[in-house]
């Protein structure tokens, strides 16, 4: 991290091949013994120990954050935690998002397909999946820079999409400008928990759950039920942990808390479900995409690869090193199944009856 020595050969940006290599080695990977280690700790005391420095692209750790008053998932927390991972550079998320923008996992019908193509078609799938009509109201939460938002907006749907990255919602607002959809589209910088009108006919959180924290789930989608309508619609998209911890905590390593995501909070599809379920939601379907993530992440690595001197201009060669790292670990780890990534759809049942006689088709109404 601190870039003190060069390997030969890599490729800063995608870094893939070097880590799938090093993962065929693991089973030849033989744990130190007790006295392997009093050894190595012996001779490390006897030359004296020096604190490394820390690296300009290391973020204080989760025990510095709450001893300045940081606790975690908490509004001014989330703010902060939020800056520092997507307030970098818009130029340098395009250098490797492309075009659309969006940056969580795409939807690919075939492998060839481009992720432009990808991204626009999980897009369509989301809106698909929630059903709105032109008039309709959405609410996406963690709303990025405005992709979803405006294909809503495209299709005559009332959005407003909320983020608490000022970067994020500067850059979508002047996109809507230029769309002319201002009349359908608005975004702000907004915690979910401020947003203060009710009844919208659907709400969408894609990519946004990792930064929540696995104990407020469940208020999570308890707030989320408040938002909706009777008969309206949540489609929740996350990345999550392939099964819950043996020590019952979730979270993340080390190294994404303190370089990439302060804070970030993973849990089992199993139990997300049953939060939304214990909210009040009738879950009607989940998918797990783990493939497509896989899939949205080396492309974002070879786009990464492509525009190496630009992104290395918009934020340093050591932070586009690590998130090149981070992107391809992060591809390798959805391909062994270390992490998923699911789709919940669930609706907000009226007690007394709905007019139409139904809360939804008696089949799923989406083209995969």
């Amino acid at each position: 991290m601190l870039g003190d020595f060069d390997i030969d050969g890599i490729d800063y940006a995608d870094p893939y091949p070097q880590l799938r290599q090093l993962l065929s080695l693991a089973p030849y990977v033989r744990p130190l013994s007790p006295l392997s280690v009093a050894k190595v700790a012996g001779s490390i005391l006897s030359h004296g120990i020096r604190k490394a420095p820390v690296p300009a692209t290391e973020g204080p750790s989760k025990f510095a954050r709450i001893k300045s008053g940081l606790l975690p998932h908490t509004e001014k927390a989330d703010s902060e935690t939020v800056s520092f991972h997507y307030d970098l550079s818009n130029g340098f998320y395009r250098n490797f998002l492309g075009p659309t923008m969006t940056y969580t996992c795409a939807v690919f019908p075939s492998e060839e397909t481009s992720l432009e193509d990808a991204q626009l078609n999980k897009i369509r799938l989301v809106l698909d999946k929630l059903g709105l009509k032109p008039g309709d109201r959405l609410l996406d939460i963690g709303c990025g820079w405005g992709s979803l938002v405006i294909e809503a907006a495209k299709r005559g749907i009332k959005a407003l999409g909320v983020s608490l990255s000022k970067e994020q919602i500067e850059y979508g607002q002047e996109w809507i400008k230029r769309e002319g959809l201002e009349d359908l589209a608005e975004l702000r910088v907004m915690d979910y928990r401020d947003v203060p009108e009710r009844d919208f006919d659907g709400i969408c959180s894609i990519g946004m759950m990792e930064h929540v924290g696995v104990k407020n789930y469940q208020s999570y989608f308890e707030e989320m039920f408040k938002l909706l309508k009777p008969c309206g619609r949540l489609l929740n998209h996350q990345i999550t942990i392939s099964h819950d911890k043996p020590n019952g905590k979730p979270g993340t390593d080390e190294f994404l808390d303190r370089y990439i995501f302060p804070d970030g909070d993973l849990g089992a599809p199993g139990f997300i479900e049953s939060c939304i379920h214990d909210a009040g939601f009738n879950v009607v379907h989940q998918e797990n995409l783990r493939q497509h993530y896989a899939l949205t992440l080396h492309h974002w690595n070879r786009n990464l690869s492509a525009h190496w001197e630009e992104a290395v201009q918009e934020v340093g060669f050591e932070r586009a090193k690590v998130w090149g790292l981070y992107m391809a670990a992060c591809a390798l780890n959805f391909e062994i199944d270390g992490i998923q990534v699911h789709q919940f759809l669930a609706v907000k049942p009226d007690r007394v009856g709905h007019p139409d006689g139904k809360w939804y088709p008696l089949r799923p109404w989406w083209r995969a």
